[in-house]
């Protein structure tokens, strides 16, 4: 019994030290920072400009219906000294119900926008998650985690995958800039 022991502890040993050696030396880590690469991409500046026409036309509308808000008040303000308690209830109530439309519009309005931008841009995501695995698998790589969230990161065991990213994707990137440099720097 107790050399059966012993053999099942040396073997638990053994095994236990070979897992963290392997594990140690087999799991292979890679970070991109998608967001950054896409703002390289020629789309993008299309796709901003595109939501920028967008934004500016929605605040011309809100701007309009702001406007006639603004006359109906002064309106009405003009004409509450003639107007009975009752009327004077019904404009108020009209003007707040109108102000709510305003405001109702408006949240409408950005929500419409961010849906657009999200469609826009996720034939980008798309392409750049593509890259993503194609040189993860090339590479071997087990884990690919976005750069914006790590602090500090060993370059010797780690690889920094933007550069290959940009240059898989056509896109030129200046080696010392923003979206190739290492994190923690």
């Amino acid at each position: 019994m107790y050399k059966h022991s012993l053999t099942l502890l040396a073997l638990l040993l053994l095994g236990s030290s070979a897992m963290a050696q392997s594990a140690d030396n087999s799991i292979r880590i890679g970070y991109a920072d998608p967001e950054l690469i896409i703002q390289y991409m020629p789309d993008y500046r299309s796709i901003q400009e595109e939501i920028q026409r967008e934004v500016a036309t929605g605040q011309q509308a809100l701007q309009a219906l702001a406007e006639d808000f603004q006359e109906r008040v002064e309106r009405y303000e003009k004409q509450r000294p003639l107007l009975t308690p009752e009327r004077q209830q019904e404009r108020e109530s009209e003007l707040a119900q109108l102000q709510n439309e305003i405001r109702q519009s408006a949240e409408s309005k950005d929500e419409e926008i961010a849906q657009r931008e999200q469609e826009l841009m996720a034939p980008l995501l798309d392409r750049v998650q593509t890259v993503i695995d194609r040189i993860a698998t090339a590479n071997n790589l087990d884990v690919v985690m976005r750069s914006p969230a790590l602090l500090y990161v060993n370059e010797d065991r780690v690889m920094n995958l933007n550069l290959d990213i940009a240059r898989e994707l056509g896109i030129e990137i200046d080696e010392d800039s923003e979206a190739v440099q290492s994190v923690g720097n």
